[in-house]
């Protein structure tokens, strides 16, 4: 069960209500965010919504079924948007392009791909500055340095940020320079960074973790949304399974089942979800007709020199003849 709070609730008619659900045999966890105030109250005990929803400071109570409340697509009637600012909107009728390279290299490569963008109109660029690898002698990104560089060209081209945040000491000095925080699939189960990540009121998008289920995906969203930030995207990129012929198998099954059972937008990594250059244009555009919020994918001026994942990042020219393909078929998308 979700009750959302009146605006006007008193402090003492906040602990009335308190008292009264817990005599009622309800367990009660407070939440604060963005948008409004709530009582969570999971678990088993039957109760009558119409008793509950008379309470005083009582706006509505919603009956929620599933083990993550907040994000249940079952409570809110209307779809999750998120507006970053300076006309960059995802969802609610805008299909979001995060494009841009693997790892932030230096000042040309920022420049060549924010060009890029500008010509495709593009308002989100993606690019790592602290990036977890594999092997501890792979290139490992620029860090804050690399992440104020790219920071000042972005804004000179009215561009927003995408950037992954490794561990919670980081937030604060990232804050500033970024628009979305990206947890990354080997994060995706970090309870201490997702924590943080919620009491922050900047995006923040979620990748499915390496071998995560859907439901343990959307309890990484609540933890997020239940420390106060409700502006969360999901994201599809793939899951390891025993196919060795492409880097992950790309669910495209989880993009409709997602949007059915969560307010929130679900975005598509067509980049990680195959790591091969030649798969990542139509997966994209399975991708959209599946009905995801938006793309994020990979794209190098020359991406067989690229210090990460230039196997799967598309040439500039390639990006191009995506996003023309995106135009046409978007009216004829699932999206709700």
């Amino acid at each position: 069960m979700i009750i959302r709070l009146s605006p006007h609730i008193t402090p003492d008619t906040s602990a009335q209500l308190h008292d009264q659900l817990q005599a009622l045999q309800c367990s009660v966890h407070a939440v604060t965010t963005q948008s409004a105030s709530y009582l969570v109250c999971p678990g088993p005990p039957s109760i009558d919504l119409r008793r509950v929803g008379f309470l005083p400071g009582v706006a509505d109570v919603h009956a929620v079924s599933e083990t993550y409340q907040l994000v249940s697509g079952s409570w809110k009637t209307q779809r999750t948007t998120i507006d970053l600012g300076d006309g960059v909107q995802i969802g609610g009728g805008h299909f979001a392009l995060m494009a841009g390279t693997c790892s932030i290299e230096n000042e040309t490569q920022i420049q060549d791909t924010v060009a890029h963008l500008v010509q495709q109109g593009i308002r989100i660029m993606r690019g790592g500055v602290f990036k977890p690898r594999s092997s501890p002698y792979a290139f490992r990104g620029l860090g804050m340095e690399g992440l104020q560089l790219f920071y000042q060209h972005c804004r000179q081209a009215g561009i927003k940020i995408i950037t992954e945040v490794m561990q919670p000491a980081q937030i604060d000095q990232m804050y500033a320079y970024t628009d979305i925080f990206q947890v990354g699939a080997r994060n995706a189960q970090n309870f201490n960074l997702l924590g943080e990540l919620g009491q922050q009121d900047k995006a923040v998008l979620i990748k499915r973790g390496i071998s995560g289920t859907i439901e343990e995906l959307l309890q990484s969203a609540e933890y997020v949304f239940s420390a106060g930030n409700e502006r969360i995207l999901l994201c599809e990129r793939g899951i390891r399974t025993f196919e060795t012929a492409y880097r992950n198998t790309f669910d495209i099954n989880a993009i409709p089942l997602l949007k059915a059972r969560t307010h929130l937008l679900v975005i598509a990594d067509p980049s990680h979800g195959t790591g091969i250059r030649n798969l990542v244009m139509p997966v994209a555009l399975a991708a959209a007709m599946a009905g995801a919020d938006g793309l994020l994918y990979e794209t190098h001026s020359q991406p067989e020199l690229a210090l990460s994942d230039g196997q799967q990042s598309l040439s500039h020219e390639e990006s191009a003849e995506l996003v023309a393909r995106l135009r046409q078929i978007l009216p004829f998308c699932c999206r709700s």
